[in-house]
């Protein structure tokens, strides 16, 4: 996973702290689970210890995930980004030329993204749609009902 993202230092300490407490505390209590479920006998039959194991396995898998993300963050200083046109930690209005509704969006990394406080991942289709687009420019989104299309109304770096 060479795949670079894009973070605020809250977003990226988010991150950390999130592997820090998987490595320190959650790793220890799954091998303690592992290690008590081998105590009670026969492995062939004990459901405890598959059980055990196969949470070990997905922690682990959880772990790498954040240890690529994390060794490939980088920081963004939200005061240096360009307002001319939409890039990640902007922060956009939006009218839905379909509907006629104004929403704004604030484009984040997926990991970050989390829709009832409006921030969108810049992978998702609305935020690939809008990534690059200038004040007036019209950008068409393909989702599940179909393509929309969206006016950049105004750009800004609003933390929201």
């Amino acid at each position: 996973m060479s795949n670079v993202s894009y973070y605020t230092e809250e977003g990226l300490k988010k991150l950390k702290d999130e592997l820090k407490q998987l490595k320190d505390v959650e790793r220890p209590l799954a091998s303690q689970a592992i290690g008590e479920a081998r105590d009670k006998g026969d492995l062939s039959e004990n459901a405890e210890y598959d059980a055990a194991k196969e949470a070990q396995g997905m922690l682990e898998m959880r772990i790498s995930k954040l240890d690529a993300i994390v060794s490939n963050a980088r920081i963004v200083d939200e005061n240096t980004l360009d307002l001319s046109k939409v890039l990640i930690h902007s922060t956009v209005k939006i009218k839905n030329l379909g509907n006629k509704m104004t929403m704004n969006y604030k484009l984040v990394a997926q990991s970050e993204a989390d829709v009832t406080k409006g921030h969108i991942s810049v992978e998702s289709p609305i935020g690939k749609a809008l990534l690059g687009k200038v004040v007036g420019d019209v950008a068409e989104a393909v989702v599940p009902v179909g393509t929309i299309k969206l006016e950049i109304i105004e750009i800004s770096r609003n933390s929201s």
